[in-house]
């Protein structure tokens, strides 16, 4: 049965050593990037979020080291900038977590948190999210994955901030890159109740459930197969990480991409070196 307070896809949390620059870095992509924000104490992190629908990408930094971001500083330490976890949203983290407690693992959380948003007219307002973590070590491909809920989805979903020069509309699919495919598929499959697929290029799918984007674990030569001539310098051959995002319009696309942009099929990426350890591939919507 699938878990009934978890679904889809909900955002990547793109792990980055500075945080201003990151998001620079993606403002120049054609990425409309939110004001930066600071979490919770605890939580010793900030962020900039980029916003489609129903999905986002978030830009993660650490800001003061604490038990919370011990993991993150972990993955910047040994495998540098790059997706570090993939968040489903959750419709309730409380029993999203029995869920998963039910099924013999001990989650990490709920653990309530909150960051100060700039809203467009200038007033301030808060971000409130209750989020869940599988256990550390249950990480397919070695990305972690947590639930988060909403509970101020009007302060996240601002209109203002989803609209990309580059057209970005939402997240397809996030491959990531493993020389165990099918065993890091099963290895999510179990966690989230949910059935891997087999591609015809060894790649394995698995859906994150509602019509929210797809896991594809695959090895880095499929992946580099999939888009041939986009450097992969800088993706790990177990947890490097591509987003391949919908574009409204692809030439508008290529043109916010500029020089960075190569095209690859038909695909239009962004190499990881050029985003911050992440391959972006824009396709047609």
């Amino acid at each position: 049965m699938a878990l009934n307070n978890v679904i889809g896809i909900d955002h990547a949390v793109i792990m980055v050593r500075d945080l201003d620059k990151a998001a620079e870095n993606y403002r120049q992509l054609g990425f409309t990037v939110s004001p930066r924000g600071t979490h919770s104490a605890h939580m010793g992190t900030g962020n900039y979020t980029i916003m489609f629908d129903p999905d986002y990408m978030e830009l993660l930094g650490v800001l003061a080291p604490t038990e919370a971001n011990a993991p993150a500083r972990a993955f910047l330490d040994k495998r540098g900038e790059g997706i570090e976890r993939i968040a489903f949203t959750a419709v309730d983290s409380a029993a999203g977590a029995e869920e998963v407690r039910a099924r013999g693992l001990v989650p990490i959380g709920p653990t309530d948190f909150e960051r100060p948003v700039t809203l467009p007219n200038g007033a301030v307002s808060a971000a409130k999210f209750r989020t869940f973590m599988w256990p550390t070590a249950e990480a397919p491909g070695g990305v972690r994955i947590f639930a988060c809920q909403h509970k101020t989805r009007e302060t996240v979903w601002i209109p203002e901030l989803m609209k990309h020069a580059n057209a970005a509309k939402r997240i397809r699919q996030a491959l990531v890159a493993t020389p165990e495919p099918a065993e890091e598929a099963a290895h999510l499959a179990r966690l989230i109740d949910r059935e891997p697929t087999s591609e015809a290029d060894g790649a394995v799918t698995v859906p994150s459930g509602g019509d929210r984007a797809d896991f594809v674990y695959l090895t880095l030569d499929q992946l580099g197969k999939r888009y041939p001539g986009v450097p992969l310098t800088g993706l790990a051959e177990r947890g490097g990480a591509a987003l391949v995002l919908v574009s409204g319009d692809l030439a508008a696309t290529e043109k916010a991409l500029g020089s960075v942009a190569v095209r690859s099929g038909d695909a239009i990426c962004v190499p990881p070196a050029k985003a911050n350890g992440t391959l972006l591939a824009f396709i047609a919507g």
